[in-house]
């Protein structure tokens, strides 16, 4: 008995998710499909033109992802905001909105937020709330800050994307987010990166490319960053890199063209990321390899065949920046007893004053 009890249970038609395209329906039937609530999850209506949201009477609640992209919407109403309570992809991009409700910070399962391509100066300080918040997507805005204490809250935040806007500097409390993976902030003013960047343990991606005249220096702190594998920094105004990236065990890219770089020198730079990484490895260790000793003006004569007993003569050549005359070998007189007579102004003389 229970096992047919089973087998008609199973024979039961599942409830499927429903994708609902506005774009495809008329507005009778966008209507009545609004008013379907028990099988909205989707709703698309993107790329329709629109200038404003129609209010429509259904249980907003009942809305995973709302797709609003690619409109014309210059405000999005705070009381339809607030009914998303089970929203968990909002995308808004590519539309002319100046701002973000208040109520975004209601989106307490909010996942995914898309704002980019928008006119947005500044983001509410209530989206601190959306604690689900695992990627943020505000480029080409006209964003000058981001709220102070955004890190503190939005702590399982893994992806941030705010290229293309005006940021002078990027909070601290971005810091505090040590389950962030990617970070882009290229196309910016930034002028410097937060000190502690080694609290984002989790970083794998940092982009900070394109500050241009602004971003000069980088923190010390950048070589912490265990987990980096990619670091672009070019187009900026930086002329050295900090020694501690010498330290990054899984960087595999290095991006620094288009900076005024001095250390690494350029001819390290085309070695290789293995060799910019020794460099500044042994330069953080007390300077670069030990610089050799200079050589003695008896090492010389004997590296350049003087006291070696030869009867060639030495051609004129450069090596190691010194230039050697010709001059003829001298043979039997290394002994102490004349070596007082081997003064460099004798010895590196257009006369022969010892021959054979």
């Amino acid at each position: 008995m229970m096992y047919e009890q089973q087998q008609r249970q199973q024979q039961q038609p599942q409830p499927q998710p429903v994708r609902m395209d506005m774009r495809k329906k008329s507005g009778h039937e966008r209507r009545r499909s609004i008013t379907e609530e028990e099988r909205l999850e989707i709703v698309d209506l993107s790329g329709m033109s629109l200038d404003a949201l129609p209010n429509p009477s259904l249980n907003l609640g009942t809305i995973c992802k709302l797709d609003l992209s690619n409109n014309n919407l210059q405000n999005i109403p705070e009381s339809l905001t607030a009914r998303l309570l089970n929203v968990v992809v909002f995308d808004v991009h590519s539309n002319q909105l100046k701002s973000l409700p208040n109520s975004i910070g209601c989106l307490s399962k909010l996942k995914i937020l898309n704002v980019s391509g928008n006119l947005i100066e500044s983001l509410p300080k209530p989206i601190e709330n959306c604690r689900s918040l695992e990627e943020l997507n505000a480029n080409f805005n006209k964003l000058c800050v981001l709220p102070d204490t955004i890190g503190f809250e939005v702590i399982n935040l893994k992806k941030l994307s705010v290229n293309s806007n005006k940021l002078v500097f990027l909070p601290r409390s971005l810091t505090h987010l040590t389950n962030l993976r990617v970070l882009d902030a290229r196309l910016n003013c930034l002028r410097s990166l937060p000190e502690d960047l080694e609290n984002l343990i989790n970083l794998e991606v940092l982009n900070v490319s394109q500050n241009f005249q602004y971003l000069e220096t980088l923190p010390y702190s950048i070589g912490l960053l265990m987990s980096l594998v990619e670091l672009d920094v070019s187009y900026n105004k930086i002329t050295a890199l900090p020694d501690s990236i010498g330290c990054l065990k899984k960087i595999q890219k290095l991006i620094v063209e288009g900076n005024p770089m001095v250390s690494p020198p350029p001819e390290v730079f085309e070695q290789g990321l293995h060799a910019v990484k020794e460099y500044l490895s042994e330069k953080m260790n007390g300077g670069h390899k030990t610089p050799p000793k200079k050589k003695s003006w008896v090492g010389k004569l004997v590296k350049y065949g003087t006291f070696n007993g030869a009867n060639r003569s030495v051609a004129r050549e450069e090596r190691d920046g010194f230039i050697m005359p010709e001059y003829r070998s001298i043979d039997g007189l290394a002994s102490p007893r004349y070596m007082g007579m081997f003064s460099p102004r004798r010895l590196f003389s257009p006369r022969n004053y010892f021959s054979r």
